[in-house]
């Protein structure tokens, strides 16, 4: 029988949704290195919208055969078009733009702050909340390590690479803001989200890809194309199935969590099959960002309510 929505579980199988975050990590930890081989031959819009054509489509195919519709509603395609520019459009190609001069392990590490940004963005909304010095904590850790990985250069002037370091800051940024907006489909089959923003970001980006590039004029190699597959079925298609399945039952902050474990998984791809090297404050800066994601992520303590 079709249905549209799911409804939230009571009590998650942790162990089930520790695996899931798990293989999200090192799904999205190696998709720096795909966009690294990717963009070596393809342009960073054309390598983003067949990305997502590829993913939405595959996502379209699973969604009919399951038997599920997609929703009619308008309100739900401008949540979803919103999400597609949060979570895809934006991030992915200012990531695809700025791997043409960052390493894969460095990008890694940029994006793997994700939660400190969640958890300042839900205190500008909801100042009422405040946090224990722990998070407190965590915030001064990220934002240092993000100092640290930038390099001093970024304060003295722009150096070669700091424009494509802060771009994959931005869109880290933009992650975060989809992981709270993601929250309007929690009551929702995972992978009609995951479907319709990605059909919504083709949408925005094969017309610009288009217009940019001249794509058909392209003359890829195999390993960049390899590498766009890897990207758009693994990285993407499963990735975001899993990725609105976990919003929907650890929520945001749970499910960004993901992030730094992600960081080492991206960075040791990144070592392994790229030969990439870190410099001696990138780990340091590696180092504060795990500390200060893991502070971030840790449930507070609260006080038992009297009977």
């Amino acid at each position: 029988m079709s249905t549209q929505t799911l409804d939230t579980p009571a009590a998650a199988n942790r162990g089930t949704e520790i695996a899931l975050l798990l293989a999200l990590a090192t799904l999205w930890g190696g998709s720096y290195t795909f966009i690294k081989i990717g963009v070596e031959t393809i342009p960073p819009v054309t390598l983003i919208a067949a990305r997502t054509l590829i993913a939405g489509l595959i996502l379209l195919a699973v969604i009919r055969w399951r038997g599920v519709r997609l929703p009619r509603d308008t309100q739900v395609w401008r949540r979803f078009l919103t999400q597609a520019l949060l979570n895809s459009v934006v991030p992915f190609t200012l990531i695809a733009w700025a791997e043409k001069s960052v390493d894969a392990g460095l990008a890694s590490i940029l994006n793997g702050t994700t939660p400190v940004f969640v958890f300042l963005i839900s205190l500008f909304l909801a100042s009422a909340n405040r946090p224990d010095w722990r998070k407190g904590l965590g915030v001064a850790a990220g934002l240092a390590g993000i100092s640290l990985i930038v390099g001093v250069n970024a304060f003295a002037g722009l150096g070669e690479a700091v424009l494509p370091q802060l771009a994959i800051v931005t869109a880290t940024i933009a992650y975060a803001c989809a992981a709270l907006f993601g929250r309007h489909f929690t009551g929702m089959d995972p992978l009609l989200p995951a479907a319709g923003s990605m059909l919504c970001g083709t949408a925005l980006l094969i017309p610009t890809a288009l217009v940019v590039d001249r794509p058909w004029e392209l003359t890829p190699s195999a390993d960049s194309l390899l590498a766009l597959l890897a990207l758009s079925i693994f990285s993407t298609a499963l990735a975001f199935a899993i990725y609105f399945r976990l919003l929907r039952t650890l929520g945001s902050v749970g499910t960004t969590a993901v992030s730094y474990l992600r960081v080492p998984i991206g960075v040791a791809i990144g070592l392994v099959f790229l030969g990439e090297r870190l410099s001696g404050t990138a780990w340091a800066g590696l180092a504060l960002v795990v500390l200060g994601v893991m502070a971030m992520t840790v449930p507070e303590r609260r006080p038992a309510k009297a009977a």
